[in-house]
């Protein structure tokens, strides 16, 4: 029997409406979320519905295509940042779901233009330039406490941790040519929040902060993440169950 699908339109009004949520967030916002709670079925209806509502809260007029191509980038770009947050294997189906669900025109093909620029990062510029954007990316977000976590990644017994982190910001996370700062560090706070890493969750809440965010707009993002969580099956669950599909204490946070 096929998993149950919540992605209703009803529901994904609903989210989209939320307030204090910046435009063209809420629809990658839940995709990222759905890929981490492994539902890239219902990736499609996400964006489905965006291309034809639109990337903000008000009207139902169809977007542009121009501004579909956009919600076609902006939603592949949040799936390849989630990829070190929830996991790859995740990553790979949910672009597959949304490429079976995008129309040929809004697909960045093979060998073409890609407007994140990351062949260019990979094969052309040095990568102590890459690694030294990512350290700065990474600095910004984590703010007066940055070396002290970084250490911490070095010293965690091994200093691959902290070689890891700094390929994951540097390739990946601070490349901002479709997503901005700001939108990352929503995609962490989608990525995060479902799995239950509180430890993690609480330094990317204020990260959203320093990446320019306003406190409304996060304390957003943080509210329709636990909503779809919520919809999805994830509830409270207590220290005495051994297993289960939730959260072992509140969701951090600001």
């Amino acid at each position: 029997m096929p998993p149950l699908a919540l992605a209703t339109p009803a529901f994904l009004s609903s989210i989209r409406s939320h307030p204090h949520l910046p435009a063209h967030t809420w629809y990658f916002v839940a995709g990222v979320t759905l890929s981490v709670l492994n539902r890239p079925d219902e990736i499609g209806k996400v964006f489905t519905y965006a291309i034809e509502k639109g990337s903000g809260p008000g009207g139902d007029v169809k977007p542009s295509h121009d501004e579909q191509l956009k919600i076609a980038r902006k939603m592949r770009e949040a799936l390849v940042k989630a990829a070190p947050i929830g996991g790859l294997p995740k990553a790979i189906n949910s672009l597959f779901s949304l490429k079976n669900a995008t129309p040929p025109n809004l697909l960045d093909e093979p060998l073409g233009y890609s407007p994140t620029g990351r062949t260019s990062d990979v094969y052309d510029i040095p990568a102590s330039t890459i690694l030294h954007r990512g350290q700065t990316f990474f600095d910004k977000v984590y703010g007066k406490v940055s070396k002290r976590v970084m250490g911490q990644m070095d010293r965690s017994g091994t200093e691959d941790l902290g070689i890891t982190a700094r390929l994951m910001y540097g390739y990946i996370l601070s490349n901002t040519n479709v997503l901005t700062a700001a939108e990352s560090s929503f995609v962490l706070l989608a990525g995060l929040i479902p799995q239950d890493v509180n430890p993690q969750l609480k330094g990317h809440l204020k990260g959203a902060l320093n990446n320019g965010a306003s406190f409304e707009e996060v304390v957003a993002i943080r509210d329709i993440i636990i909503r779809i969580c919520e919809a999805y099956g994830m509830t409270k669950i207590g220290d005495n169950v051994p297993g289960g599909w939730g959260w072992r204490g509140e969701v951090a946070n600001l």
